[in-house]
């Protein structure tokens, strides 16, 4: 019997391990819906306090848009030059532009700038409630930065792609040699509004998840600095790694 046990522990520990982080995902996945219940009835609740609103849309939005603007141009002049060199090979260089444009818009402008987000703000908004939650956190720390957050991704997902643009443009005219004339006939054939506003709709979404994942890790917060900085890295990782998630399943409900 007792070596029968010994045999069979292995595989009892890995199922109670198991057992154990699925409970743990199903109670913090439930955790990040309440606050999110509670924060969005909050949005809606008098006193609007819009001070503090304008003030974290300036730390979420004007505050990112730095390292978001350097990050854009770069990501569209790399982008170019990759882009050229595989349409080259078929005789469409032309496309560079309206290809590096689609992408932008529809995808790598909300991506990156929602991971850039995360980890710039989302990780501050994490470290924040860790060290000053208060009798109501949901209203006072929660709602506002809820809304600022959605409000204010979209607008810099827009600057992040319109950065990129610039940049491929400047890289696909004055280094590759592309015709100026077909590279912005090409963007304007192919981009449309509706590449524009899904953008903006997945950057509002990503703009929604950052904030209540990172606050609802604050909240949790225990065991003083080192509690802090170890929630202050979870919600960056979860942040990121739900973004990304998430926006294959918008790609996909979006294309069908």
């Amino acid at each position: 019997m007792n070596r029968l046990a010994r045999l069979t522990r292995p595989v009892v520990t890995g199922i109670e391990s198991m057992g154990a982080w699925i409970l743990g995902f199903v109670e913090g996945f439930g955790t990040i819906l309440s606050v999110a219940f509670q924060a969005l009835l909050w949005v809606f609740r008098p006193p609007l306090r819009l001070r503090s609103v304008i003030q974290q849309m300036e730390f979420v939005g004007f505050q990112s848009l730095a390292i978001v603007m350097i990050t854009g141009l770069f990501t569209g002049g790399v982008f170019a030059l990759q882009a050229e060199y595989g349409f080259g090979l078929f005789g469409a260089r032309s496309l560079t532009g309206s290809t590096v444009s689609l992408a932008l818009t529809r995808e790598l402008g909300p991506v990156l700038t929602a991971l850039l987000v995360a980890g710039r703000a989302g990780s501050a908004m994490a470290a924040e409630l860790g060290s000053m939650r208060v009798t109501d956190p949901v209203d006072y720390l929660v709602a506002r930065r809820l809304c600022a957050s959605v409000v204010m991704m979209p607008a810099v997902a827009v600057v992040f792609s319109a950065v990129g643009i610039l940049g491929a443009w400047y890289v696909g005219i004055e280094v590759l040699g592309i015709s100026e004339g077909a590279f912005i006939y090409r963007i304007e054939w192919y981009l449309d509004p509706d590449d524009f506003t899904g953008g903006l709709a997945k950057a509002a979404v990503f703009g929604a998840i950052i904030a209540i994942v990172s606050c609802t890790r604050g909240l949790a917060a225990r065991g003083g600095a080192a509690g802090v900085g170890r929630v202050t890295t979870q919600a960056v990782v979860i942040s990121s790694v739900t973004v990304l998630i998430v926006d294959y399943f918008l790609t996909l409900w979006w294309m069908t």
